[in-house]
């Protein structure tokens, strides 16, 4: 079902965020950690830093770099996402036993922390992840928590304030890039719905028999699809669009073919199963449509391996597509054509059952029986509705 650009321009994204959060980490941390400790300690004023003489602290600069080169690893195989989960758990679980190790049963009064959790917090937001969000803000203050618990020190309460109230900042700061966000998914839906919508217009113009089929194909089909419970409704919906484009094909059909109220010629209706492939081939590069390309090209395919255009079989057809094909199935038969009366739902129900195992995946009908009631009670609240 998925191309291999599926999602192309979220993943460079996602990386290049990645790489700007871990120079920011980097950069930010080592530079910091270079002037509180070596710098401001030889300043003339004698600056008492309160650095720790044990080896130790070093240990985190180790964990830090060792970090690199699984940040590479996931870099070059494309999946940048999880780089920030094992950044910000590595370092911060390392952070408590460090922390631990070096204040436990000493008399010197807690004072860590790391300039890294600060800047997880503030930044992480860019990454428009509520999950990650969370994680970082209350990772960070269950770190404290633990740390003050197994110190028994107070002092644990003034870095819980701060990074609560850079929590907070981070959070306002997250929830109006998610409004942002949404705003702009919210008209790029309906750009997208209205220019498919006017595509099958077009095509509803030369086939006026089909006006509203590939709407309730549409319609069935992603009621199916959802009771099978494979799929979140960002795949549904993509999955919505390229049903609705399903016929987009036979744009290239003649009308003197597509509207002819007799039987095909052998001839004629080679030319009919073209429109698959053509379909396929218009939208081959719409993001958005293309990943579920072959829900175009196979919903005339069958189970047993007889359809058309590449004579398919059981499972080497796209699962979506088998989904399509019982929506399209029934609802060309409850509709007119120019060669026959629509039938009834309770008879194209039968043909559909009958079918299991050599038109339709036999998995797929038994989910069928289960969604028939409500594409029965839509069927009927469609053709009840003016000009359909």
């Amino acid at each position: 079902m998925k191309t291999t650009h599926r999602y192309a321009n979220l993943l460079h994204e996602e990386k290049r965020t990645t790489v700007w959060f871990l120079w920011l980490i980097y950069v930010i941390y080592f530079g910091f950690e270079i002037v509180y400790y070596f710098v401001l300690p030889s300043v003339p004023w004698q600056y008492e830093s309160g650095a720790d003489q044990s080896n130790l602290p070093y240990i985190k600069y180790i964990v830090v770099f060792a970090l690199l080169p699984i940040v590479y690893y996931y870099l070059k195989k494309g999946k940048p996402s999880p780089i920030k989960y094992i950044f910000f758990v590595t370092v911060t679980f390392s952070e408590i036993i460090l922390d631990t190790l070096i204040y436990y049963g000493s008399e010197q009064s807690y004072a860590s922390g790391n300039i890294i959790e600060l800047i997880m917090i503030m930044f992480s937001p860019i990454f428009v992840s509520k999950r990650f969000f969370y994680l970082v803000s209350l990772g960070t203050i269950f770190k404290y928590l633990i740390i003050g618990l197994i110190l028994s020190d107070e002092i644990v309460v003034i870095p819980l304030v701060l990074v609560s109230v850079l929590s907070i900042v981070a959070c306002i700061l997250l929830y109006r890039f998610l409004g942002y966000v949404r705003a702009i998914q919210s008209s790029y839906d309906k750009q997208m719905e209205g220019i498919v919508k006017g595509v099958i217009t077009t095509l509803e113009l030369k086939d006026p028999y089909t006006r509203g089929h590939s709407e309730r194909v549409a319609d069935y089909a992603k009621s199916l699809a959802k009771a099978t419970g494979k799929f979140n409704e960002e795949e549904l919906k993509g999955f919505y669009y390229s049903c609705l484009l399903h016929d987009i094909g036979k744009i290239h059909i003649p009308d003197s073919i597509l509207t002819k109220p007799g039987k095909l010629t052998d001839k004629e209706f080679e030319i009919i199963k073209t429109h698959p492939s053509v379909g396929a081939q218009a939208i081959a590069e719409v993001e958005g449509i293309a990943e579920n390309i072959n829900v175009i090209k196979h919903h005339h395919e069958r189970w047993d391996g007889k359809g058309y255009p590449d004579g398919l079989k059981e499972n080497q057809i796209d699962y979506l597509a088998r989904v399509i094909s019982i929506a399209d199935a029934f609802d060309a038969i409850t509709s007119s054509r120019s060669y026959r009366a629509a039938l009834p739902i309770e008879k194209a129900y039968e043909i559909i059952i009958n079918e299991s195992g050599t038109q339709f995946d036999p998995d797929l009908i038994t989910i069928f029986q289960k969604v028939f009631p409500k594409w029965v009670e839509y069927h009927n609240r469609y053709h009840e509705l003016p000009d359909k």
